[in-house]
């Protein structure tokens, strides 16, 4: 397991940078745990090779395609961090589109809700 400075660290090193996400959740998929039943409204996936705090691959919300799909390349332009939590995500968009901070939050909400969270925003 991670410690909360090694998980920072390790999602900062994105920030800004480019990066292929492999999706695994994509807009419409339902994911049911428990008496929770997730639909989500935005593309979500992972780096390929990359480990984050609860060892299994970094998770990446991806915002800018409206339809479903199998893999992105973007740039990552927030950090979901989370403080009650053993990992944090990042937030990706194509090259050259940016999100105030609400729109971010608002795009995130329908997962970030159950969470203690902040963001992070890049640098435009």
């Amino acid at each position: 397991m991670m410690t909360q400075y090694e998980r920072e660290s390790l999602v900062r090193q994105f920030l800004g940078k480019t990066v292929d996400v492999e999706i695994d959740r994509p807009i419409g998929y339902v994911h049911t745990k428990g008496s929770k039943t997730l639909v989500y409204p935005i593309n979500y996936g992972y780096i390929p090779g990359v480990l984050g705090g609860d060892g299994e691959e970094l998770d990446v919300y991806v915002l800018g395609p409206n339809e479903p799909v199998e893999s992105f390349r973007g740039r990552i332009i927030a950090i979901v961090y989370r403080r009650d939590d053993v990992e944090d995500k990042l937030v990706a968009a194509p090259e050259g589109v940016s999100y105030t901070r609400d729109e971010i939050t608002a795009a995130l909400h329908f997962q970030e809700k159950y969470y203690d969270s902040y963001l992070e925003l890049g640098a435009e």
